[in-house]
Protein backbone atom coordinates (compact mmCIF):
# COMPACT_ATOMS: atom_id res chain seq x y z
CA UNK A 1 0.00 0.00 0.00
CA UNK A 2 2.87 2.56 1.25
CA UNK A 3 4.64 1.64 -2.09
CA UNK A 4 1.53 2.14 -4.47
CA UNK A 5 1.17 5.32 -2.89
CA UNK A 6 4.41 6.91 -2.71
CA UNK A 7 5.12 5.63 -6.49
CA UNK A 8 8.17 3.06 -5.05
CA UNK A 9 9.20 0.80 -6.94
CA UNK A 10 9.34 -3.13 -5.61
CA UNK A 11 12.23 -4.92 -5.21
CA UNK A 12 11.88 -6.92 -8.84
CA UNK A 13 12.00 -3.78 -10.10
CA UNK A 14 15.08 -2.74 -8.18
CA UNK A 15 16.65 -5.91 -9.12
CA UNK A 16 18.08 -5.01 -12.55
CA UNK A 17 19.64 -2.09 -11.69
CA UNK A 18 21.11 -3.64 -8.40
CA UNK A 19 22.77 -6.32 -10.72
CA UNK A 20 24.14 -3.53 -13.27
CA UNK A 21 25.00 -1.70 -10.19
CA UNK A 22 27.47 -4.68 -8.79
CA UNK A 23 28.86 -4.90 -12.23
CA UNK A 24 29.69 -1.24 -12.66
CA UNK A 25 30.53 -1.03 -9.02
CA UNK A 26 32.92 -3.44 -9.83
CA UNK A 27 34.75 -1.51 -12.64
CA UNK A 28 34.78 1.70 -10.29
CA UNK A 29 36.30 -0.90 -7.68
CA UNK A 30 39.20 -2.11 -9.93
CA UNK A 31 39.74 1.21 -11.18
CA UNK A 32 39.89 2.70 -7.80
CA UNK A 33 42.48 -0.31 -7.11
CA UNK A 34 44.80 0.96 -9.73
CA UNK A 35 44.71 4.54 -8.49
CA UNK A 36 45.69 3.24 -4.88
CA UNK A 37 48.39 0.88 -6.05
CA UNK A 38 49.90 4.47 -8.05
CA UNK A 39 49.45 6.17 -5.90
CA UNK A 40 51.63 4.46 -2.92
CA UNK A 41 54.09 3.58 -5.46
CA UNK A 42 54.72 6.71 -7.07
CA UNK A 43 52.44 9.96 -4.87
CA UNK A 44 50.78 10.36 -8.24
CA UNK A 45 47.17 10.77 -8.04
CA UNK A 46 46.28 9.83 -12.37
CA UNK A 47 43.22 11.74 -13.10
CA UNK A 48 43.93 10.81 -16.61
CA UNK A 49 42.80 7.16 -15.59
CA UNK A 50 39.28 7.52 -17.40
CA UNK A 51 40.57 8.98 -20.49
CA UNK A 52 43.19 6.30 -21.16
CA UNK A 53 40.74 3.65 -21.15
CA UNK A 54 38.44 5.59 -23.07
CA UNK A 55 40.74 6.10 -25.92
CA UNK A 56 41.86 2.22 -25.52
CA UNK A 57 38.20 1.02 -25.79
CA UNK A 58 37.87 3.63 -29.08
CA UNK A 59 40.74 2.17 -30.78
CA UNK A 60 39.28 -1.56 -30.09
CA UNK A 61 36.02 -0.46 -31.51
CA UNK A 62 38.44 1.03 -34.94
CA UNK A 63 40.18 -2.28 -35.04
CA UNK A 64 37.26 -4.32 -34.90
CA UNK A 65 35.91 -1.77 -37.51
CA UNK A 66 38.15 -2.78 -40.12
CA UNK A 67 37.59 -6.10 -39.88
CA UNK A 68 40.14 -7.62 -37.60
CA UNK A 69 39.83 -10.11 -34.78
CA UNK A 70 38.06 -8.87 -31.37
CA UNK A 71 40.29 -10.47 -29.39
CA UNK A 72 42.80 -8.86 -31.04
CA UNK A 73 41.47 -5.50 -30.29
CA UNK A 74 40.65 -5.98 -27.06
CA UNK A 75 44.60 -7.16 -26.44
CA UNK A 76 45.49 -3.83 -28.20
CA UNK A 77 42.89 -1.43 -25.36
CA UNK A 78 44.60 -3.30 -23.00
CA UNK A 79 48.23 -2.76 -23.84
CA UNK A 80 47.18 0.68 -25.02
CA UNK A 81 46.47 1.30 -21.22
CA UNK A 82 49.75 0.08 -19.81
CA UNK A 83 52.19 1.80 -22.22
CA UNK A 84 50.08 4.84 -22.56
CA UNK A 85 50.53 5.14 -18.64
CA UNK A 86 54.13 3.87 -19.05
CA UNK A 87 55.02 6.03 -21.21
CA UNK A 88 54.13 9.30 -18.98
CA UNK A 89 55.62 7.90 -15.80
CA UNK A 90 59.24 7.07 -17.47
CA UNK A 91 58.96 10.74 -19.38
CA UNK A 92 57.35 13.02 -16.80
CA UNK A 93 57.33 10.82 -13.37
CA UNK A 94 61.32 11.84 -12.88
CA UNK A 95 60.83 15.61 -13.44
CA UNK A 96 57.61 15.53 -10.71
CA UNK A 97 59.00 13.07 -8.33
CA UNK A 98 60.00 15.76 -5.96
CA UNK A 99 56.94 17.99 -6.73
CA UNK A 100 53.57 18.55 -4.57
CA UNK A 101 51.02 15.64 -4.75
CA UNK A 102 48.68 18.40 -6.31
CA UNK A 103 51.37 19.17 -8.96
CA UNK A 104 51.59 15.69 -9.75
CA UNK A 105 47.73 14.87 -9.90
CA UNK A 106 47.36 17.89 -11.79
CA UNK A 107 49.76 17.49 -14.25
CA UNK A 108 48.16 14.35 -15.17
CA UNK A 109 44.74 16.50 -16.15
CA UNK A 110 47.24 17.28 -19.44
CA UNK A 111 47.03 13.44 -20.69
CA UNK A 112 43.56 14.01 -20.50
CA UNK A 113 43.02 16.86 -21.97
CA UNK A 114 45.10 15.38 -24.83
CA UNK A 115 43.45 12.20 -25.16
CA UNK A 116 39.85 14.07 -24.73
CA UNK A 117 40.66 16.29 -27.55
CA UNK A 118 41.91 13.30 -29.69
CA UNK A 119 38.87 11.39 -29.16
CA UNK A 120 36.85 14.22 -30.08
CA UNK A 121 38.41 14.72 -32.82
CA UNK A 122 38.35 11.44 -34.21
CA UNK A 123 35.61 9.70 -33.24
CA UNK A 124 33.53 12.57 -31.49
CA UNK A 125 31.00 13.04 -34.74
CA UNK A 126 30.15 9.08 -34.76
CA UNK A 127 27.91 6.48 -32.78
CA UNK A 128 29.50 3.20 -31.80
CA UNK A 129 29.28 0.31 -29.56
CA UNK A 130 31.54 -2.29 -28.55
CA UNK A 131 30.53 -5.00 -26.83
CA UNK A 132 32.40 -8.15 -25.49
CA UNK A 133 31.51 -11.62 -26.07
CA UNK A 134 28.58 -12.93 -24.14
CA UNK A 135 28.54 -17.05 -24.90
CA UNK A 136 25.01 -18.23 -23.99
CA UNK A 137 23.75 -14.55 -22.87
CA UNK A 138 24.98 -14.91 -19.44
CA UNK A 139 23.14 -16.94 -16.82
CA UNK A 140 19.91 -15.87 -14.38
CA UNK A 141 20.63 -15.86 -11.03
CA UNK A 142 17.45 -14.31 -8.53
CA UNK A 143 15.29 -14.60 -11.81
CA UNK A 144 17.56 -11.53 -13.02
CA UNK A 145 19.49 -12.69 -16.31
CA UNK A 146 22.80 -11.46 -16.20
CA UNK A 147 25.64 -11.28 -19.22
CA UNK A 148 28.94 -12.51 -18.50
CA UNK A 149 30.03 -8.63 -19.10
CA UNK A 150 28.11 -8.03 -15.78
CA UNK A 151 29.76 -11.39 -13.91
CA UNK A 152 33.56 -10.36 -15.03
CA UNK A 153 32.34 -7.06 -13.55
CA UNK A 154 31.35 -8.50 -10.22
CA UNK A 155 34.12 -11.20 -9.97
CA UNK A 156 37.41 -9.62 -11.82
CA UNK A 157 37.66 -7.03 -9.63
CA UNK A 158 37.51 -8.82 -6.08
CA UNK A 159 40.27 -11.23 -7.76
CA UNK A 160 42.39 -8.19 -8.58
CA UNK A 161 41.83 -6.95 -5.53
CA UNK A 162 43.12 -10.25 -4.09
CA UNK A 163 46.18 -10.73 -6.07
CA UNK A 164 47.23 -7.65 -5.63
CA UNK A 165 47.58 -8.09 -1.96
CA UNK A 166 49.13 -11.22 -2.19
CA UNK A 167 51.68 -9.51 -4.90
CA UNK A 168 52.29 -6.26 -2.67
CA UNK A 169 53.15 -8.85 0.97
CA UNK A 170 55.16 -11.64 -1.08
CA UNK A 171 57.17 -10.30 -4.32
CA UNK A 172 60.24 -8.14 -4.08
CA UNK A 173 58.82 -5.71 -6.34
CA UNK A 174 55.58 -5.15 -4.30
CA UNK A 175 57.68 -4.89 -1.03
CA UNK A 176 59.55 -2.44 -2.90
CA UNK A 177 56.19 -0.79 -4.02
CA UNK A 178 55.19 -0.80 -0.50
CA UNK A 179 58.26 0.97 0.77
CA UNK A 180 58.33 3.54 -1.57
CA UNK A 181 54.75 4.30 -0.23
CA UNK A 182 56.36 4.67 3.43
CA UNK A 183 59.51 7.24 2.36
CA UNK A 184 60.85 7.04 -1.25
CA UNK A 185 64.31 8.50 0.04
CA UNK A 186 65.25 5.87 2.36
CA UNK A 187 64.15 3.15 -0.22
CA UNK A 188 66.02 4.56 -2.82
CA UNK A 189 69.48 4.62 -0.45
CA UNK A 190 68.69 0.94 0.50
CA UNK A 191 69.34 0.14 -3.15
CA UNK A 192 66.15 -0.25 -4.61
CA UNK A 193 65.92 0.37 -8.15
CA UNK A 194 62.99 3.09 -7.96
CA UNK A 195 62.66 3.88 -11.56
CA UNK A 196 62.11 0.36 -12.14
CA UNK A 197 59.59 -0.38 -9.45
CA UNK A 198 57.84 3.14 -10.74
CA UNK A 199 57.80 2.14 -13.86
CA UNK A 200 56.16 -1.61 -12.73
CA UNK A 201 52.72 0.59 -11.13
CA UNK A 202 52.46 2.41 -13.84
CA UNK A 203 52.56 -0.23 -16.33
CA UNK A 204 50.07 -2.23 -13.92
CA UNK A 205 48.00 0.30 -13.43
CA UNK A 206 47.57 1.12 -17.15
CA UNK A 207 46.88 -2.54 -17.77
CA UNK A 208 44.16 -2.24 -15.21
CA UNK A 209 42.63 1.20 -16.90
CA UNK A 210 42.56 -1.08 -20.44
CA UNK A 211 40.18 -3.60 -19.09
CA UNK A 212 38.11 -1.03 -16.77
CA UNK A 213 37.41 0.81 -20.31
CA UNK A 214 36.57 -2.38 -22.11
CA UNK A 215 34.31 -3.58 -19.67
CA UNK A 216 32.80 -0.10 -18.90
CA UNK A 217 32.93 0.01 -22.89
CA UNK A 218 30.17 -2.69 -22.68
CA UNK A 219 28.33 -2.53 -19.75
CA UNK A 220 27.21 1.60 -20.47
CA UNK A 221 28.24 1.84 -23.95
CA UNK A 222 31.26 3.50 -25.77
CA UNK A 223 30.47 7.30 -24.73
CA UNK A 224 33.45 9.55 -24.85
CA UNK A 225 32.51 11.64 -21.52
CA UNK A 226 31.25 9.16 -19.45
CA UNK A 227 33.93 6.71 -20.13
CA UNK A 228 36.72 9.46 -19.43
CA UNK A 229 35.07 10.64 -16.22
CA UNK A 230 35.07 7.04 -14.88
CA UNK A 231 38.10 8.64 -13.03
CA UNK A 232 35.55 10.40 -10.84
CA UNK A 233 33.45 7.27 -9.17
CA UNK A 234 37.04 5.31 -8.90
CA UNK A 235 38.60 8.29 -7.42
CA UNK A 236 36.17 8.70 -4.81
CA UNK A 237 36.28 5.02 -4.39
CA UNK A 238 40.11 5.45 -3.93
CA UNK A 239 39.93 8.25 -1.53
CA UNK A 240 37.40 6.43 0.85
CA UNK A 241 39.92 3.70 0.90
CA UNK A 242 42.19 6.88 1.97
CA UNK A 243 44.56 6.12 -0.90
CA UNK A 244 45.67 2.66 1.62
CA UNK A 245 43.27 0.55 2.08
CA UNK A 246 42.81 -1.90 -0.90
CA UNK A 247 39.77 -3.83 0.47
CA UNK A 248 37.90 -0.50 1.38
CA UNK A 249 38.59 0.82 -1.98
CA UNK A 250 36.89 -2.37 -3.30
CA UNK A 251 33.56 -2.19 -1.22
CA UNK A 252 33.96 1.79 -1.81
CA UNK A 253 33.70 1.01 -5.45
CA UNK A 254 30.47 -1.47 -5.03
CA UNK A 255 28.48 0.33 -3.04
CA UNK A 256 29.28 3.90 -5.22
CA UNK A 257 28.04 1.56 -8.37
CA UNK A 258 24.74 0.38 -6.55
CA UNK A 259 23.85 3.25 -5.02
CA UNK A 260 23.94 5.14 -8.53
CA UNK A 261 22.39 2.47 -10.48
CA UNK A 262 19.36 1.91 -8.27
CA UNK A 263 18.35 5.48 -7.96
CA UNK A 264 17.57 4.96 -11.28
CA UNK A 265 14.56 2.79 -10.60
CA UNK A 266 13.50 5.85 -8.07
CA UNK A 267 12.25 7.97 -11.09
CA UNK A 268 8.55 8.49 -10.51
CA UNK A 269 8.14 9.47 -6.69
CA UNK A 270 4.68 11.13 -5.27
CA UNK A 271 5.03 12.54 -2.34
CA UNK A 272 2.07 15.20 -0.90
CA UNK A 273 0.84 15.51 -4.50
CA UNK A 274 4.50 16.02 -5.73
CA UNK A 275 6.19 13.99 -8.36
CA UNK A 276 10.34 14.16 -7.39
CA UNK A 277 12.35 12.08 -9.64
CA UNK A 278 15.91 11.06 -7.43
CA UNK A 279 17.91 9.62 -10.68
CA UNK A 280 19.00 12.77 -11.54
CA UNK A 281 21.11 13.12 -8.79
CA UNK A 282 22.77 9.87 -9.34
CA UNK A 283 26.02 11.63 -10.52
CA UNK A 284 26.56 13.11 -7.17
CA UNK A 285 26.75 9.60 -5.60
CA UNK A 286 30.35 9.86 -5.51
CA UNK A 287 30.86 13.30 -4.14
CA UNK A 288 28.23 12.50 -1.64
CA UNK A 289 30.04 9.66 -0.29
CA UNK A 290 33.24 10.88 -0.48
CA UNK A 291 32.05 13.88 1.25
CA UNK A 292 30.59 11.88 3.95
CA UNK A 293 33.90 9.25 4.50
CA UNK A 294 36.20 12.22 4.96
CA UNK A 295 33.99 14.24 7.23
CA UNK A 296 33.71 10.84 8.73
CA UNK A 297 37.93 10.73 8.87
CA UNK A 298 38.36 13.88 10.21
CA UNK A 299 35.89 13.49 13.28
CA UNK A 300 37.73 10.57 14.31
CA UNK A 301 40.97 12.08 14.04
CA UNK A 302 39.80 14.99 16.21
CA UNK A 303 38.44 12.62 18.89
CA UNK A 304 41.51 10.68 18.84
CA UNK A 305 43.53 13.94 19.38
CA UNK A 306 41.11 15.52 22.25
CA UNK A 307 41.55 11.71 23.82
Amino acid sequence: MMEALLGLPSFENIKPFLVLGLALGGVYAMSGVGLVVLYRATGVLNLAYGAVGATGAFIAWAIIDHGFNQWLAFLACILFGGFATLLYGVLFGPPFAARDPLIKATATLGLLLILLGYMQWHWGTYAHSLSLPNPNHGITLAGVRMSWSQIVGVVFPIAVTAGTTVYLRVTKVGTAMRALANDREITATLGVPVRRVEAAAWFASGILCGISGLLLADLVGLDITGLTFLVIPALAAALIGRLRSLWITLAAGFVIGIIASVLNAFSNIKIGGSTFDLSQYKDMTPFVLAIIALLWFNRRRQVLVRT
